[in-house]
């Protein structure tokens, strides 16, 4: 039993601090995740207004559930206070168990994010992880008399108190100058056209159509092989799923850049050669100051050097505001999704050095005073 007890305690420990810290890279990746959770809740009438201003607070969220998981994991690790600890992590456990299932039988949304975005799981596969890890974790609370301490006293709460002082570090280093592993599509090195091109052997999803007639006030379903006569009136077309198709959605399938007529200029910009300059600025939120004396500094190198710049952002109006008509900069701006604008740039603003298609680097706002070096 000793045994046993060692080996649940060593995988439900590393399992935590292992999720932890894949999260951990990208914490801005996991509060866009909780925004969906929050986003459905509250439009199926659960508490919308608390669901509401927790979609406004999910980066804290976010940030407070990756620390725990990290702290709460090396706790178990060590041996300290093993019975709050397993508790706390009990609790967790089901409540990502919900999260999961949540996903896995409504189909709201499409996964719940438990490893990032570095490691993707299936609905089903996070699931059964959460439903063993629950588990372990009950067979650890009822054998926890073999849990001995590795660290007592000062030494444990030392330990912790450094762990909780570098996940937090980390997160906030990586929410100032972008996560330390890029997992996303648009990553360094990436051809962004060939990306939002079909997938290879792709099935694309099979649908039937059942057309309404009406006569006599009486209405019917027609399947496409038997229309009626004449003397029937159409009513409407109904198209249903009858076989969902395999790997037929591109990697970048919501990146456009439109201009202020709203024409798709995406083939284009991505399509020229030689080096130029994505500028993503989803908002103006938080305002300019940290980063608008290095935008100018890098525009007038750039500038010199005849390479176009474009500002990518969701909010048109006072970007241009700013830009061009407060600053005479006379830049290009191309309208985005707002949601692909936060899935391209982790940081707002971020900057990206393309060539051709190609993602050749990326600079978060912290960091453009290195552009070019």
């Amino acid at each position: 039993m000793k045994i046993a007890v060692h080996i649940s305690r060593l995988l439900v420990g590393c399992l935590f601090v292992f999720s932890g810290l894949v999260k951990a890279i990208d914490p801005l990746g996991l509060g866009y995740k909780m925004q969906e959770f929050f986003e459905v809740w509250a439009s199926d009438g659960y508490l919308p207004g608390l669901m509401n201003y927790l979609h406004t607070q999910s980066l804290w969220f976010s940030i407070l559930m990756i620390v725990l998981e990290i702290v709460l994991g090396v706790a178990l690790l060590i041996g300290w206070k093993k019975m709050p600890v397993l508790t706390l992590l009990l609790l967790l456990t089901l409540f990502f168990t919900f999260l999961t299932g949540f996903v896995l039988f409504t189909g709201k949304i499409r996964a719940c994010g438990c490893f990032g975005d570095c490691i993707p799981l299936t609905p089903i596969q996070t699931f059964v992880k959460d439903v063993i890890l629950t588990v372990l974790i009950v067979f650890l609370l009822v054998y926890n008399k073999h849990i001995l301490a590795l660290f007592k006293g000062t030494s444990a709460v030392v330990i912790l108190l450094a762990v909780l002082f570098l996940a937090t570090f980390l997160q906030g280093f990586v929410l100032k100058h972008l996560p330390l592993k890029d997992c996303l599509p648009y990553k360094k090195g990436n051809n962004l056209l060939e990306l939002r091109k079909m997938p290879a052997g792709a099935i694309p999803d099979q649908y039937d159509y059942l057309f309404i007639y009406e006569k006599g006030g009486i209405k019917k379903e027609f399947p496409t092989t038997n229309l009626p006569d004449s003397s029937w009136a159409f009513s409407e077309r109904i198209q249903k799923l009858i076989a969902k198709g395999k790997n037929n959605v591109p990697a970048i399938s919501d990146f456009t850049l439109a201009d202020s007529a709203g024409v798709n200029l995406t083939e284009s910009i991505l399509g020229q050669s030689g080096t130029y300059y994505l500028f993503f600025l989803q908002n103006l939120q938080g305002g300019t100051n940290k980063w608008w004396t290095d935008f100018n500094d890098f525009y007038e190198k750039i500038r010199q050097l005849n390479r176009p710049v474009y500002i990518i952002t969701s909010d048109r109006d006072k970007v241009n505001t700013l830009f061009n008509i407060n600053h005479h900069l006379n830049i290009a701006i191309m309208t985005c999704d707002a949601t692909a604008i936060k899935t391209a740039a982790r940081a707002n603003p971020t900057l990206y050095v393309m060539n051709g298609p190609m993602v050749q680097e990326k600079y978060s706002w912290a960091d453009l005073d290195k552009v070019g070096k």
